[in-house]
């Protein structure tokens, strides 16, 4: 039975970041950026936490690296997560009270071997293939225990062993509030059918805007969509800036009327419509995934049903003030919010190990499935 620190008693956390970037990233890198967020956040608040992440990150918290520098060019490499998280599975047994996962499907696999309470942020969308790999991985571990980062993101498959859902955050001093807008709009995300970049440009020339296009093109499948789908339409009111920095991000993003998100998948949260809303733009979104838990109609940003319906809406997305955007983000997505959900869900994770009785059934979720 794990001891259950006194609820006063500041934690001992760990934190596990993905390895492929710098915490927080120089560009493209939204769970890094999650990542460093909460843990200064943590920090600040009293906690005393480790971040276990690739080298040349900055953070208030101790760092632990395993590599030197950002193994960017490995991404996806099985062999190079697992050697990441295991180091971190390894130097956090006996020396915290929690240990929480960012890093990925490794790390959802390896966290219970660290011998202290351990969670599982899943910032991904549950596929079946990967519903079918959280049940077998807690029929393997039953103390295993994920964190949701919309309530959207569960409806897959809601019997998984959820501990809480801790939406993301933002340090608003980060995102100077822009109330003098110019007449263009802009598209942020990464190049993939699903993030709608080609509607977005669809939509601008249909309401005769100039749109900017920030947007990571890296991969095979990114620089093919580019390629195939979104070269062919730029020039003229159809700018591409590719992968920008965060002082160049958020000055393109304060200046723009209006942020298109015409996406086509179920996003599990869509961190660029908070970036944008803290900067004073509001967000034209499809109602896909998380868009209806992060954009509030009227106060941040239009919500549609369909893509099409965008050029209709675009007037009423116009009208929004600047200051009511960055009130919002203020309200639901603040630094003290994502610290607060998370100590919540830690101290919860630290009643369950120390009374296994406390330990939530996991219904479906514990049947050993190897197939989808």
């Amino acid at each position: 039975m794990v001891e259950t620190p006194a609820p006063d008693r500041p934690l001992r956390i760990g934190l596990i970041a993905p390895p492929w970037f710098s915490v927080p990233p120089a560009a493209y890198g939204g769970i890094e950026l999650v990542v460093a967020i909460l843990a200064d956040g943590l920090v600040a608040a009293g906690h005393d936490v480790t971040l276990f992440a690739s080298g040349g990150s900055e953070t208030s918290a101790r760092l632990v690296s395993v590599y030197e520098r950002p193994p960017s060019e490995r991404i996806g490499q099985t062999l190079t997560e697992l050697r990441h998280v295991a180091a971190a599975v390894h130097g956090a047994a006996g020396r915290l009270d929690v240990l929480h996962d960012h890093s990925g499907f490794a790390g959802a696999a390896l966290v219970g071997q660290a011998g202290v309470p351990a969670c599982h942020t899943v910032h991904g969308p549950l596929t079946q293939e990967t519903r079918a790999l959280y049940r077998t991985l807690a029929a393997l571990d039953p103390t295993l225990r994920l964190i949701s980062i919309s309530r959207r993101q569960r409806a897959p498959d809601p019997a998984l062993p959820w501990l809480a859902n801790c939406p993301n955050g933002l340090r608003l001093d980060d995102y100077p509030l822009a109330e003098e807008k110019e007449d263009y709009l802009v598209f942020l995300g990464r190049m993939a059918p699903e993030k709608g970049c080609r509607e977005a440009v669809q939509v601008a020339r249909a309401v005769g805007r100039p749109l900017r296009i920030a947007a990571k093109a890296q991969d095979g499948a990114e620089l093919l969509y580019f390629e195939e789908e979104i070269a062919p339409l730029l020039g003229g009111d159809v700018e591409f800036l590719g992968e920008l920095g965060h002082a160049a991000k958020v000055e393109l993003l304060g200046r723009a009327a209006c942020m298109l998100f015409p996406i086509d998948w179920e996003e599990p949260f869509g961190l660029v419509m908070i970036e944008a809303m803290a900067c004073g733009t509001p967000v034209l979104a499809t109602a896909r995934g998380s868009v209806p838990e992060v954009v509030s109609p009227g106060r941040s940003g239009v919500v549609v049903d369909d893509w099409r319906d965008m050029p209709a809406a675009l007037e009423d997305a116009l009208r929004i003030d600047a200051a009511s955007c960055r009130a919002h983000v203020a309200d639901r997505f603040s630094v003290d919010r994502v610290v607060r959900d998370h100590v919540e869900a830690y101290r919860r994770l630290l009643d369950e190990a120390g009374d296994p009785s406390a330990v939530a059934p996991t219904g479906p979720a514990t049947t050993l499935r190897t197939s989808p």
